[in-house]
């Protein structure tokens, strides 16, 4: 609880506005705090001492005062500007997704230290893995576990019965796997492989280095997509723009990739 006018928090920067002619409204996912909306003064002015560390994907250290309407950044340290990811289209643009997940998901002042642990985790790697996409799917489901909306996928949602390793049916309304007996009439159901739920299993009660030593087709990496996105968008209920950039992205891509090859 923020008890005094001043107070210090870690925090990344989400994203950013223009304020009046050189001050900025940044919202930030803090350690202490979770989401915060937050004036920076002056952080538009050449040379201000704000700068860069109160720039969206940067791991910074802020100093604030309790104001009126906004707090108000008084000093700020970067702790990580995540140069290497920057650098990279494609890794920028995984990590703008992760932001406006984040964002999305969470509301004002409601701490979340696990999800605050994830999503620094999950950015540092993304700023030395490369583009490795399994790192995306171990954020969204876990970002899901940290905020109340872990699928069920042991037992079938409607009866309770254990899950047999058959094809059965992930449904987003219900919040998990449902059997084939119980499909009945959820046509906004569907179908998940036996594969693809021994993956969302592990990677539920795994770290991040195990999850990562999954090997995958792309047939399976993309039903992964479809499921966690699926339930994603009705938790939501609306697509992820920026979900919507990286398929664009990346199928530019391939198709870079396809004419280089021939």
């Amino acid at each position: 609880m923020r008890t005094s006018r001043s107070y210090q928090t870690h925090a990344i920067i989400i994203k950013q506005s223009k304020f009046a002619e050189v001050d900025k409204i940044i919202t930030v996912y803090s350690s202490e705090f979770g989401k915060l909306r937050a004036l920076a003064k002056g952080a538009y002015r050449p040379g201000s001492k704000l700068g860069g560390n109160v720039e969206p994907l940067t791991y910074s250290l802020l100093m604030l005062a309790r104001g009126r309407n906004l707090d108000i950044v008084t000093q700020s340290q970067c702790i990580d500007g995540f140069s290497s990811l920057k650098s990279d289209l494609w890794r920028t643009s995984c990590a703008l997704y992760i932001l406006e997940l984040v964002d999305s998901f969470t509301v004002q002042s409601s701490e979340n230290g696990a999800l605050f642990n994830l999503l620094i985790d999950t950015l540092q790697r993304l700023n030395t893995a490369g583009k490795d996409e399994i790192l995306l799917r171990y954020f969204e489901l876990n970002l899901l576990h940290c905020l109340g909306y872990r699928p069920q996928l042991y037992h079938c949602v409607v009866c309770n019965s254990s899950l047999k390793p058959v094809v059965n049916y992930f449904s987003p309304s219900l919040g998990g796997v449902i059997c084939p007996i119980c499909r009945g009439n959820d046509f906004d159901s569907r179908i998940i492989s036996v594969n693809a739920l021994k993956v969302l299993r592990l990677w539920q009660r795994c770290d991040y280095t195990t999850a990562a030593k999954v090997k995958m087709r792309p047939a399976l990496q993309l039903e992964l997509e479809q499921e966690l996105q699926g339930y994603i968008g009705w938790i939501l209920q609306r697509e992820v723009k920026s979900m919507l950039w990286l398929k664009e992205l990346r199928g530019e891509m391939m198709l870079d990739n396809s004419t280089e090859n021939h």
